[in-house]
């Protein structure tokens, strides 16, 4: 194991031109990086643009998989083959800049009861995304998220809800329930204490039970609000909006039942099952429409 180095994971299906962009970027970092890049079964031809582009370094590795395995059996594969001291995942449609690997690092290094850190994300515009920062999605957050009640937590934090509002000044660094899967940065003695990802969840929800874990054993969890990174959110998930609804339900379900104190009462199970699944039947003429929209795109 490598000290100081971070292991830079990035698990690419079909994502286009963003993972040569996101490689480029990474390698542009002023911290000691390696990049190890998992291809789950990419049939785009970026991979292979990948290979003509970066093959003579020897700090790009890339590992394939026959199959798209999922996100979270794809992160393990390719840390297990790290050499750093400390992991990050990323996603493909992420844009980072030269300094964000060493600031992300300077935290977790200077905080020796984290486990995991993130940063801010944003949209092209500069938009926070939520998911950067959040609480467990417990049911009775789900709840007031869901009703409208949550509007009402400065007066009531019991009617909190899944999303964490946006303070008027952001401290540099917070803690938080749990970050985004996008961005994702521990070391890696701490991932291996808590087994890697759950590859049970195949796409979404992951994160949120790895952050949850590492909880549970003992170490924090931070976002690191004065570090921005440009999230494009998808880029391969939008040609496949029904096959992303369908795992991302099975993820909540997966998550509620194993974290959720809500799921030990058997009607609440039932009803929460049902909830989850109607959500996804609703949302399935959505998502044809969506897909038949991009495939008139040119």
């Amino acid at each position: 194991m490598a000290t100081d180095l971070t292991s830079v994971v990035i698990v690419a299906a079909d994502s286009g031109e963003d993972v040569a962009a996101c490689v480029a970027d990474v390698l542009a970092s002023v911290a000691p990086v390696e990049i190890i890049v998992v291809d789950n079964d990419s049939r785009d031809g970026s991979i292979e643009r990948l290979v003509a582009n970066f093959s003579r370094r020897h700090d790009v590795r890339i590992l394939y998989n026959a199959t798209n395995v999922g996100f979270g059996a794809a992160c393990n594969r390719g840390a297990a083959e790290a050499r750093g001291d400390a992991v990050l995942f990323l996603n493909p449609d992420c844009r980072i800049a030269a300094d964000t690997i060493a600031r992300l690092r300077a935290v977790l290094d200077g905080a020796t009861h984290l486990g995991v850190v993130g940063a801010l994300q944003v949209d092209a515009q500069g938009r926070i995304d939520l998911a950067s920062r959040r609480r467990d999605p417990l049911l009775v957050r789900a709840l007031a998220s869901a009703s409208g009640l949550a509007r009402f937590t400065p007066r009531w934090p019991a009617l909190a809800g899944v999303d964490m509002p946006l303070p008027e000044s952001l401290p540099e660094v917070e803690a938080v329930d749990a970050i985004s899967g996008a961005l994702m940065l521990l070391p890696r003695a701490v991932f291996e204490a808590v087994g890697g990802f759950d590859e049970g969840y195949f796409l979404h929800c992951e994160d949120l039970d790895l952050c949850r874990r590492v909880r549970d054993a003992g170490w924090g969890v931070a976002c690191v609000d004065a570090v921005r990174v440009i999230h494009g959110k998808g880029g391969s998930s939008r040609r496949r909006p029904l096959f992303v609804a369908w795992h991302k339900h099975r993820g909540m379900w997966r998550w509620f039942a194993k974290h959720d104190p809500a799921a030990r009462n058997p009607v609440l199970r039932a009803m929460v099952w049902c909830g989850i699944w109607a959500t996804f039947v609703v949302c399935v003429p959505l998502r044809l429409l969506r897909l038949g929209r991009i495939a008139r795109t040119p």
